[in-house]
Formats: C-alpha cells, sequence, structure tokens
C-alpha cells in the first residue's frame, strides 16, 4: 500500500491505512464465487497527522461516512481485481480527505445594485404584459 498525499506538505503514512477484503458482488460468475476482490480501506481519523482543526474540519465533513469508533471507512469493488479495486479505494480516500481539508472562503455578502433592481421589475411587467395579451377579450 502506499502513503496518501493530501497536500500542503500533508502525507498520511501507509501503517496508518488498514486493508480487508472480502467477496464482490454482482455477475461475474465463478470470479465472484471464488475470488476476494472487494477492497475496504479504514483510517482512524484520531491517528492522521493532521492538527486539532483539520480533524474536527474532516470529522464535520465526512460525518456520514466515519462511524462511530472514528474511523473513515471507503470500499470499491467496481473493477475485476483485487489491485485495481485497492487503487481505486486509496485514491478515492485521498480524494476524500483532500476535499475535506480545503477551507472555504466566507461569503461576503452584497447588495443588489439599483439599476439591477429597475432591470428586474421592467422584465417582470413586460412578461405580465405578454401575458394578459394572451387572455381573450370579453
Amino acid at each position: 500500500m502506499r502513503d496518501l498525499d493530501l497536500g500542503n506538505g500533508i502525507l498520511v503514512p501507509a501503517p496508518l491505512l488498514r486493508a480487508a477484503t472480502s467477496r464482490s458482488g454482482g455477475p461475474g460468475g465463478q470470479n465472484v464465487n471464488k475470488v476476494e476482490s472487494r477492497v475496504t480501506i479504514e483510517v482512524d481519523i484520531a491517528a492522521l497527522p493532521l492538527t486539532d482543526e483539520q480533524k474536527a474540519l474532516v470529522q464535520a465533513r465526512l460525518a456520514g461516512r466515519i462511524n462511530k469508533d472514528g474511523v473513515l471507512r471507503v470500499t470499491s469493488q467496481a473493477e475485476r481485481s483485487q489491485l485495481a479495486n485497492r487503487d481505486r479505494a486509496l485514491a478515492r480516500l485521498e480524494e476524500l480527505l483532500r476535499d475535506a481539508l480545503v477551507v472555504q472562503k466566507k461569503r461576503k455578502r452584497t447588495k443588489a445594485s439599483k439599476a439591477q433592481k429597475e432591470k428586474r421589475l421592467d422584465e417582470k411587467k413586460k412578461r405580465g404584459e405578454k401575458k394578459k395579451l394572451r387572455s381573450r377579450p370579453f
């Protein structure tokens, strides 16, 4: 297994990751019955080499994927080979952690300009007139 590169110099060493294999579901004939091609990779959030703020950010953003023991689990069974599924699961785990660590900018509240408001009202009036013209005269 390889180390995960989360960007900004953050590396998750491979020994912190646990991989488990099991039989994959779905079609595949004899291969499905014999080969353990599904791969599940787990990582303990508390053991990650991150600051407390970063751990809290990961915990909050990936709350639906983290179990009560604080373990993040990613599973892949899309490929027929165990190796391809392991690589796919590692890439997905890396992507999830990298996205969770991105700090989003605060949104600046802005006000619509007077010209924008007038334009919107004019458009509404024009639409209303158009709809009025569609009705039958009495």
